[in-house]
């Protein structure tokens, strides 16, 4: 199956992800450092401080969740916990920014966002549900305890 390549792309989209909107987030506050009128009483200077901030986060937690993608690439196997609740996140996000982008920038920016959503369920449930431990069927298992339902002697 295609779920190796398709990790790596959606790993790739999201790195670049990252890398474009750190730099949108660098220049909208260059821009904003550059003025010289406050917002509602706001400083400038902390306008620009603060975007600068949330586009390093947010840069950062693309990158993480690109580097989930990419593990699972290389590894075949499916993320764990902390990472499927990581890209679960990432594809809701993806889902309010796409339905933000029609708005606000317009039909070519939602179907970027919208493959990009793809991209990044296709691999939640490309690899089924993940089963911890040995693999054994649990009604193939041994019951404990008698039959009858009576409690075990002491």
């Amino acid at each position: 199956m295609a779920r190796r390549p398709i990790a790596a792309v959606a790993a790739a989209v999201l790195f670049v992800e990252a890398v474009g909107i750190v730099f949108v987030n660098w220049i909208l506050g260059k821009v904003v450092d550059g003025q010289s009128m406050s917002l509602a009483g706001l400083d400038p200077g902390v306008m620009a401080t603060s975007t600068w901030v949330m586009g390093g986060f947010f840069g950062l937690y693309l990158v993480c969740c690109g580097a989930v993608l990419l593990r699972s690439a290389l590894s075949g196997r499916p993320p764990g916990r902390i990472g499927r609740i990581l890209l679960i996140v990432c594809a809701v996000v993806h889902v309010v920014l796409g339905a933000l982008a029609v708005g606000l920038v317009g039909w070519p920016a939602f179907v970027l966002m919208m493959v990009e959503f793809g991209l990044i369920v296709l691999n939640l449930i490309a690899y089924g549900p993940r089963v911890e431990g040995d693999g054994a069927d649990p009604v193939d298992a041994p019951k404990a305890g008698p039959e009858n339902g009576a409690p075990a002697p002491a």
